[in-house]
């Protein structure tokens, strides 16, 4: 027998979280063709094309794709990959670790944090996060934050158990917990940044997954954060660079105590 999990909106196609069948030897070709035919008529789509699939844990990509022969007793999670627009930037590092940001367009879809739980499970070795777009005033702003939040871990100076939390607290300028998630936090159907952080490499087969997801990383919402942080444009003339207010950002995201 097999345990199918479904993660995220799969499990809306089959309403129910788990299933199990009976054949064991089979391809995951011959599992999604099975699936199929048992999904309730008036669900919602399921795109085999666009999911990642894992093996007891290990993503299919990294196997044999989807001849991967499935075994009596394997478990299988299936989490729908969703569609977002151009394609993302090579990986880049910092402090010897390979990074991937990019920007989601979030506006269709239902994701939360159940999604990235589901993801970390998978890749255990890969620091996963997700920060609401509206806290991010650009690339190189996400850049200089992993910078101190990777700094910090290396110092054993975190401001939280986990890097994933650290990170989320700098961009929200705060020492709380709760107000972090409740500010930079992600939320349904809206569009939020995510980092992937390799120790030392992003897996390529979640690298590419992802790789379609992207959307426009500079949309600008220095207002926004100006607002959010009281920032003026006295504070602003203070700083002599070319990017005053993602410096102010950085600044205050090095001193939270």
């Amino acid at each position: 027998m097999i345990t199918i999990k479904f993660l995220g909106g799969a499990k809306k196609s089959f309403q129910t979280d788990q299933i199990h069948i009976k054949q064991s030897n089979i391809s995951i070709n011959d599992l999604l063709e099975e699936l199929i035919k048992q999904k309730p008529a008036d669900t919602h789509e399921f795109d085999t094309e666009n999911m990642l699939i894992a093996v007891n844990g290990v993503d299919s990509s990294a196997i044999q794709g989807k001849d991967t022969i499935i075994h009596d007793e394997d478990i299988v999670s299936i989490i729908p990959v969703i569609h977002g627009g151009t394609t993302t930037e090579p990986p880049t590092k910092i402090h010897d670790r390979e990074v991937q940001i990019m920007a989601i367009n979030g506006g269709d879809i239902n994701i939360g944090v159940k999604f990235l739980e589901d993801l970390r499970r998978m890749y255990p070795n890969v620091v996963i996060q997700a920060v609401s777009k509206n806290f991010v005033a650009s690339k190189s702003h996400v850049e200089k934050i992993l910078d101190v939040s990777l700094k910090a871990e290396k110092n054993n100076a975190l401001l939280s158990k986990k890097i994933e939390m650290d990170i989320l607290m700098r961009f929200a300028l705060t020492g709380q917990i709760s107000k972090a998630i409740k500010d930079a936090g992600i939320k349904p159907r809206t569009n939020f940044i995510l980092i992937l952080i390799g120790n030392p490499d992003i897996p390529k087969p979640l690298y590419a997954k992802f790789e379609s997801l992207s959307d426009d990383l500079e949309d600008n919402h220095h207002n926004l954060l100006k607002k959010h942080f009281n920032i003026t444009k006295k504070h602003l003339d203070t700083v002599s660079s070319n990017t005053p207010l993602e410096d102010i950002l950085v600044e205050k995201a090095v001193i939270i105590i």
